[in-house]
């Protein structure tokens, strides 16, 4: 395997590249994540089953649409493809530091820059991709509180149905996100899974964000997305609002938007997700 992906790294590059060392790194729940080196130069290597190359190949393209707003750093795709049982991507490894505060607050100005690039053609995106292993649907609509409905919560509750998931209030909270969504809404190119694991800084303190589920949405779903988790630092968000500053009532509307990734990880991985989620679903219709 290791000899067909080093050369589709050498074909790709110009450069011939023979692995010297295969090292096992961490590449989050969903992938098998490797350093991949032949002494000199190092990539990283994502690896899944063949049948899941549909979701790599969605990963590059959303890389590469960040890339192309000159915003914010990205991993930059090499390859990816399928050999024997296995797809794969190879990106350009990165040495991960720690940053510090310029560097969190250089973020929040990079991303908010980047939630500027837009779409004529609306909410969504040119192909389906994923969330986490879930298919994320990014058919092209007009109007955002349709899109979210339909292809956000809607389509998770769908899914959380065939798991047996049991979410009274369901119907009632569908039925109230026309009012729950009333701020203008402008397409934006958004990062769509922004937590913690999946953003940082290079070594150099260089901002960098990855493993994206792209869509152009409401901008305010990456900004909830960095508080699902414990939060970026304060740094990140005085940085984003010098540049683009958060709409009013953002604070009644980021549980809203951080149902859909609660929702998306009880149908994932179960387990107390599905409390959390009628916690949140709770929370929202009382305001």
């Amino acid at each position: 395997m290791w000899t067909q992906i080093d050369a589709h790294i050498s074909q790709i590059t110009g450069e011939k590249f023979q692995s010297q060392q295969q090292r096992s790194v961490g590449g989050g729940c969903i992938n098998q994540g490797y350093g991949v080196s032949n002494g000199q130069t190092t990539y990283f290597v994502k690896l899944n089953q063949a049948s899941q190359v549909a979701m790599f190949e969605a990963e590059a393209l959303g890389l590469e649409e960040m890339l192309l707003t000159a915003s914010i750093r990205t991993p930059k795709v090499i390859c990816c493809g399928v050999v024997d049982n296995s797809s794969y991507i190879v990106l350009e490894w990165l040495e991960m530091g720690s940053g510090n505060t310029k560097s969190w607050q250089q973020m929040g100005c990079q991303l908010a820059a980047m939630h500027k690039a837009s779409s004529s053609q609306g909410f969504g995106w040119k192909i389906n991709n994923t969330i986490g292993s879930t298919p994320q649907i990014n058919t092209w609509t007009a109007d955002w509180v349709e899109f979210y409905v339909k292809h956000r919560l809607g389509y998770q509750f769908q899914l959380a149905k065939r798991r047996g998931g049991n979410f009274p209030q369901q119907d009632k909270l569908l039925g109230a996100i026309p009012e729950l969504l009333v701020h203008q809404v402008q397409p934006s190119l958004v990062h769509g899974d922004l937590w913690g694991g999946n953003a940082g800084c290079t070594a150099s303190g260089e901002p960098v964000i990855f493993d994206p589920a792209t869509y152009f949405g409401d901008r305010e779903v990456d900004i909830a997305m960095t508080e699902l988790f414990g939060g970026f630092p304060a740094a990140f968000y005085n940085g984003y609002n010098e540049v683009f500053p958060l709409d009013k009532g953002y604070q009644q509307r980021k549980t809203l938007y951080n149902l859909y990734h609660i929702l998306n990880h009880f149908n994932l991985f179960g387990g107390g997700y599905g409390s959390q989620a009628n916690r949140m679903i709770d929370q929202i219709l009382r305001r």
